[in-house]
Parts: C-alpha cells; sequence; structure tokens
C-alpha cells in the first residue's frame, strides 16, 4: 500500500504540467467609451502550471482563430496570474497611449504591484456593449476557454470569479466583492488584474498529504501487528 501511494504522489508532481487552466474572468465590453478608449478583458491561471500565450488569440461571437487577434505584449501567464488585455488598433501603435490612460483612470497614475496587461487588436474586433462574446484560442487553434455576455451597464465590468467556461456571463462586479473597487477617477467598477479566485494547491503539498497518510496507514498496520 506505502509503494502504491508513493507512486501516486511522483505521478502528481510529475503531472503538474498539463493541470493549468486558464478561464475568462472578467470583461469590460464598455471600455471604448471610457476616457482610455478600450474594451478589455482578463484572463487567470487558475492551475498550477505557466502557460506559454504565444500565437495564443482572442475572438469575440465570431468564435474562430482565423478571425481573431494575436495576444501583444504578454507571452506566458504564470499559475495563479491574472493580466488583462487592452483592445488597440491592429498595428498597435496605440497601445501605450491606452496603457496609460487606463492606469490613470483606475489606478490614478500608478499601476498597484504585480499588475500586468497586454493588447489585442484588429478589425471587427471590438467588444459590443449591446451583447457579445470573449473566445481564446491557443496555438494550435483550439478553443481553451470562452463566456458570452448580454447588454453591458455602464460602468460596470463582468464578474466570471466564479469561472464559467463556454457559458453566459451575467454578474456584474460589485466594490468589495471579489476584490472589485471603484477606479481612481470614480467612474467604473471592476478588478483588472486583481486575483481573486482561489489558488488550486500546489503539486508538491498533495503529494507529502499522499506520502503523509502513507506513514500513517504504514505505523497502523505495524499497530494492529503488535496487538495481535
Amino acid at each position: 500500500m506505502r509503494k502504491f501511494l508513493c507512486l501516486m504522489a511522483f505521478a502528481l508532481l510529475n503531472t503538474s504540467a498539463v493541470n493549468a487552466d486558464i478561464i475568462v474572468s472578467e470583461v469590460q465590453a464598455g471600455g471604448s467609451g471610457a476616457v482610455y478608449g478600450a474594451d478589455w478583458f482578463e484572463l487567470t491561471n487558475n492551475g498550477n502550471s505557466d502557460v506559454s500565450l504565444v500565437g495564443w488569440r482572442i475572438d469575440d461571437s465570431s468564435n474562430t482563430f482565423a478571425a481573431g487577434s494575436e495576444f501583444r505584449g504578454i507571452t506566458s501567464i504564470a499559475a495563479g496570474q491574472t493580466v488583462i488585455f487592452l483592445e488597440g488598433n491592429a498595428a498597435g501603435s496605440t497601445d501605450a497611449t491606452i496603457q496609460t490612460a487606463f492606469i490613470n483612470a483606475w489606478f490614478g497614475g500608478v499601476a498597484p504591484a504585480g499588475f500586468v496587461n497586454g493588447f489585442y487588436g484588429g478589425s471587427g474586433l471590438g467588444l459590443s456593449s449591446a451583447g457579445d462574446a470573449v473566445n481564446i484560442f491557443d496555438n494550435t487553434q483550439v478553443k481553451v476557454a470562452g463566456v458570452t455576455f448580454g447588454a453591458s451597464t455602464v460602468g460596470f465590468s463582468f464578474d466570471n470569479t466564479a469561472g464559467l467556461n463556454n457559458s453566459i456571463i451575467n454578474t456584474l462586479s460589485s466594490v468589495g466583492v471579489n476584490g472589485a473597487f471603484t477606479s481612481s477617477n470614480g467612474i467604473e467598477v471592476g478588478s483588472p488584474g486583481v486575483q481573486s479566485i482561489s489558488a488550486v494547491p500546489e503539486p508538491t503539498s498533495i503529494a507529502l498529504l499522499v506520502v503523509g497518510s502513507a506513514g500513517l496507514l504504514a505505523r497502523r498496520r505495524l499497530a494492529s501487528r503488535k496487538n495481535k
């Protein structure tokens, strides 16, 4: 039994690379009407391994890799990390201006520690405030995450801390819930870049639990033999 449990622990330690869980954790389809002029969405890696984002794309309700825009500015997302992607133009020439305006609007000009953002952009990729979708494809053209949403409420992002996937999201961000706050300029409510999703236990912790259980079972078996 102890040998079997130890083998299980070894397997857990060596399969951590496949436990990544990318979700669309927040969407602001009304960002194009804000002072920074850009829709945005947030991705969270709720798994226990880093994920390369090289070659990944975002598309809206047309829901195809070919029609999507490749991510810019971020090449990977670490285990437990949350990042946001702002919509710029296809060439990326507006990225720096949008980033500065976004940080001014939300954080008063100084982004908090750990805040990370990238960009996307292309023809027809604006997120409609009347209802749309965010669909994420990896570099093999496989859809890894996606949400749809209805009409936006001015000044509020959609909160998907629940981690719904291939589903409709309709929960609006609320101050004090899942890390949401009012932007520095007092106009929007959301939690851009805030990690508020419970972390997945590290594989090492799980393995130690399994090994510990094996030791406990062995001691109980020894005690049982002595009492016979």
